[in-house]
């Protein structure tokens, strides 16, 4: 008898007390649901058998990346139903538990489990990450790096395109994303007030492209700054093409250990993700002293939707495993004002939330148009993350379950009450 799609969808619905609103494909060749829907493809007994161990988005993750879960269908409309039936329901172990008394719901899993077969449980695909404490020590915030961008830099130019960013863009009707990109670069350079012969830290300078800009386009000498090996040798080929060299040094360097400041501004674009909310008031103190009086840092961060019980707040298992080791996320508030408590004055907060989900789609974009590639280049696993955590990105800006903003601060002048910035500042719109 070929039932097993007819029976997983029967537990799933058990569980959550709610229609299922996608179909499911089983590996006996069963279909069950809603006809016109996307499908989840379930590929074999092993996907069951890692939701079985791992109930919740770990396991559906796990079976995603090694390949035992698939979508038919459209990728971001099955990620938007399934979506919207758990993490905007609010589901939690609670409520699993709560339909476990049921004795119909208890039968279903004893079948489920006999339906699994093996009961040991599968190994993690390769490519997870093992979970750890986030210490956000320089040692562990480097091997958090390496786990991310050296990914290789084939790769990232398939998925990011010429303009080697991996940043929210700023998008204007029927541009291209490469013009999204420059916009975005020649806004922080305004909101910066850069000028020839001023002095820019890039922190998390990834492949070169702010330094480059800043260096060309308005003449200032700038350090770059990155953790990782591979983008550094990356955008030091790439100053050494555009004949920057005189102008644009690229460092393997934590932030922390830059020594010679001051500087007249600082970037930081994507880069404090990475700190941790622990680290958070360390690195607003470190670019603080590292800018000299009436100097401006724009920091430009993705941010998260600020929760009653913030002592409640988890980083999302997938992400952490898959994709951005310790990396976590804060409200904006939090931000601003960690960033004041380092002694900063902040000017002007943007956000540009629906930017970042239209360049996470040109992303996507990208990767599929060339996946064989992407493949080769990387790994079968590693492109089923980047595809999965671009896409579910994308609705999540979407959606506003996160946004993000450019701060622009500044290190006062030692005028009392003074700010270095003009009457009408926002001369960059």
């Amino acid at each position: 008898m070929h039932d097993a799609a007819l029976r997983l969808k029967s537990l799933v619905e058990q569980l959550l007390g709610a229609p299922l609103p996608v179909r499911i494909r089983a590996w006996d060749g069963s279909v069950a649901g809603p006809p016109d829907a996307p499908a989840l493809v379930v590929r074999n007994r092993k996907a069951v058998r890692r939701l079985l161990w791992k109930p919740g988005e770990l396991g559906l993750a796990r079976a995603w990346v090694a390949g035992d879960l698939g979508v038919e269908g459209d990728l971001y409309t099955a990620l938007d139903l399934v979506s919207g039936l758990l993490w905007e329901r609010g589901e939690d172990a609670r409520g699993a538990a709560e339909a476990l008394r049921d004795p119909e719901v208890r039968a279903a899993v004893r079948g489920l489990v006999k339906m699994a077969g093996s009961p040991l449980p599968p190994a993690p695909p390769r490519e997870e990450v093992r979970r750890r404490r986030h210490l956000h020590t320089k040692r562990s915030d480097k091997r958090a790096i390496s786990h991310h961008y050296d990914v290789g830099n084939d790769f990232y130019e398939i998925v990011l395109g010429p303009s080697m960013i991996y940043s929210c863009a700023y998008w204007d009707e029927g541009g291209t994303l490469e013009d999204a990109q420059r916009d975005k670069l020649e806004l922080i350079a305004a909101k910066l007030d850069l000028k020839p012969g001023q002095r820019l830290l890039d922190v998390g300078c990834g492949w070169g492209s702010m330094a480059i800009h800043a260096a060309r386009e308005h003449g200032a000498s700038v350090v770059g700054v990155t953790l990782s090996q591979e983008q550094a040798a990356y955008a030091r080929k790439r100053v050494a093409d555009e004949g920057l060299t005189d102008k644009v040094e690229i460092r393997v360097q934590d932030y922390r250990d830059v020594a010679d400041g001051p500087y007249d501004a600082i970037s930081s674009i994507g880069m404090a993700e990475h700190v941790g909310a622990e680290r958070y008031l360390e690195y607003a103190e470190v670019l603080y002293q590292l800018l000299k009086p009436g100097g401006r840092l724009l920091n430009h961060q993705i941010a998260r939707r600020p929760q009653r019980d913030e002592s409640t707040y988890s980083v999302d298992e997938f992400i952490d495993a898959y994709v951005f080791p310790d990396g976590e996320l804060a409200p904006i508030g939090t931000t601003v004002t960690q960033l004041e408590r380092a002694g900063f004055e902040v000017r002007d907060v943007e956000s540009i939330r629906e930017h970042y989900a239209l360049t996470l789609r040109r992303w996507v974009t990208n990767l599929e148009e060339q996946w064989a590639r992407a493949v080769k280049l990387s790994s079968p696993g590693r492109a089923r993350v980047w595809r999965l955590y671009m896409a579910a990105s994308a609705l999540a800006f979407e959606r506003n379950r996160i946004g993000v903003n450019q701060v622009l601060a500044v290190r006062t002048p030692e005028v009392p009450g003074g700010s270095g910035m003009p009457l009408r500042a926002r001369t960059w719109n």
